[in-house]
């Protein structure tokens, strides 16, 4: 059998009826296989039909006849797309008729005529082409569907979810080639870390800016915040992009806040190890620009602008354990937390003192007491 060639089962009682239709068929360069009642046919068609293009079915037969083979092939999810061609001597009009509700593509009388016979087969086999096309692109079209999620899934892993949601939307390429608007920035890292990573093995530095960094991944991510980068002991996070957030400071402040805690966990940990280290930030907001940076075959979803600048002076300025806000971040969300004031500091490149604060924590107000429950 050449590649390409169409498979037939002829299925008739009749041993001169099948090998009569199977040269038939070896003329219009189709393969015949024959059965010589219906069990017999579904056994060769077996769980799914495989190698089989047509069947051309006799009616009356032993064992299982023409009815009831041709209502068990429809009735096969797995077979009932290869097509049917009733080949009878039952010439009688509710015998058509019902085979062709149950399902059959055709019905020609015995004895057949040659060139009838090879139209309906022609036409049945174009047919059974067209929905093996289909069913080959669904399969394809359901991979490749299959292969984006994964890639998609591989994405989410290397930049932020909201990053990751943007470069797979139809809307995403227009934020991603650049706008404006207010933002919130976020700039943290270790106090000590070059001493430590001097003194410390680098399996032991790895190990501990893995758990750094797992730890502030995942608060980044509770928070909605869009993480630009790691760089080694720092990071950098910003807020209201590319999804908008009408508390995007509070946002940013109660993540540092979070940060700091989660932080003070490890630090007791690490420190029983002889890893001494602190962690400091620095929030500012303003207006920016934001999307995508880099080059051709590396790119990043990015910030600029003088509240990038000043998060990253107020980071590198933090003690250990402060959270310094700038002017324009703390005027957001004064009513929020507590704060100290640290002064006027001179940030590197900037030509005048920035008033500064600290965060201390969260505000929490107690609800006032009326007389009778004071009394």
């Amino acid at each position: 059998m050449s590649p390409g060639q169409a498979v037939a089962l002829v299925v008739d009682d009749s041993q001169v009826n099948r090998k009569v239709l199977a040269r038939h068929l070896a003329s219009l360069d189709i393969v015949a296989r024959e059965a010589a009642d219906g069990r017999e046919a579904l056994e060769q068609l077996g769980a799914d039909g495989a190698g089989f293009d047509i069947v051309l079915l006799d009616i009356e037969m032993p064992e299982l006849d023409g009815y009831e083979t041709l209502a068990a092939i429809k009735g096969d999810a797995a077979l009932r797309h290869i097509p049917v061609i009733m080949i009878s001597s039952v010439e009688e009009l509710d015998s058509v008729v019902r085979c062709i509700e149950m399902g059959a593509t055709d019905y020609l009388p015995k004895p057949f005529n040659p060139a009838i016979l090879e139209a309906r087969v022609r036409a049945s086999l174009a047919g059974k082409h067209l929905h093996d096309l289909e069913v080959e692109s669904a399969a394809r079209q359901a991979e490749l569907l299959k292969t984006i999620e994964r890639q998609k899934d591989e994405l989410s892993r290397f930049l932020s979810p909201q990053v990751a949601a943007l470069v797979s939307s139809p809307e995403g390429e227009q934020l991603l080639a650049g706008h404006r608007r207010v933002a919130t920035s976020v700039f943290c890292d270790l106090r000590d870390f070059t001493p430590f990573s001097e003194a410390a093995e680098p399996e032991d530095v790895l190990g501990v800016l893995r758990e750094y960094h797992a730890a502030m991944g995942a608060l980044i991510v509770e928070h909605g915040g869009t993480l630009e980068h790691f760089a080694g002991d720092g990071l950098m996070v910003f807020f209201n992009d590319p999804v908008l957030q009408e508390d995007h400071v509070e946002r940013a402040v109660r993540m540092a806040v979070a940060m700091r805690e989660r932080f003070d966990e490890l630090s007791t940990a690490w420190s029983k190890h002889g890893y001494h280290l602190g962690f400091g930030v620095g929030i500012a907001t303003g207006y920016a620009t934001l999307g995508r940076i880099g080059f051709e075959g590396r790119y990043d979803y990015g910030m600029t602008g003088t509240a990038v600048i000043t998060a990253a002076r107020l980071s590198s300025a933090a003690r250990a354990g402060q959270i310094l806000l700038s002017p324009g971040a703390y005027a957001a969300v004064e009513d929020q937390f507590d704060v100290e004031d640290v002064g006027e500091l001179q940030l590197k490149g900037f030509s005048r003192p920035l008033a500064t604060v600290n965060v201390l924590g969260v505000r929490t107000t107690e609800p006032l007491k009326t007389a009778v429950e004071a009394g």
